[in-house]
């Protein structure tokens, strides 16, 4: 479990950047996943379940103007910067995982 920190800026504007922290990466995966459900929800406010596939979150993904994550490395005692793929890579990694989880 590494310290995570996720990055954000889905408008041009300066101010629309935020943050939030996570305890591990794969928790932070799942925050970008329901940064998405949750603009999902705003955007189709009527409909009571709602469904997508994994382009559609990385497409939502490739429309941000800025996505980034900065991962806790302990050797160093600093944060490693990755990117919009690195992030796509670990979310598909994440979901794959818990398709063929025998709990899912």
């Amino acid at each position: 479990m590494s310290h995570t920190i996720l990055l954000v800026q889905p408008g041009a504007r300066p101010e629309t950047r935020t943050y939030c922290d996570y305890e591990s990466v794969n928790e932070c995966m799942e925050g970008v996943c329901k940064i998405y459900e949750e603009h999902l929800k705003r955007r189709n406010p009527n409909t009571p379940t709602i469904t997508y596939d994994i382009s559609q979150l990385f497409d939502f993904i490739d429309t941000l103007i800025d996505i980034s994550c900065l991962v806790y490395q302990k050797s160093t005692n600093t944060y490693a910067p990755y990117n919009k793929d690195w992030i796509k890579e670990k979310i598909y990694v994440l979901l794959r995982q818990a398709a063929f989880s025998p709990n899912a």
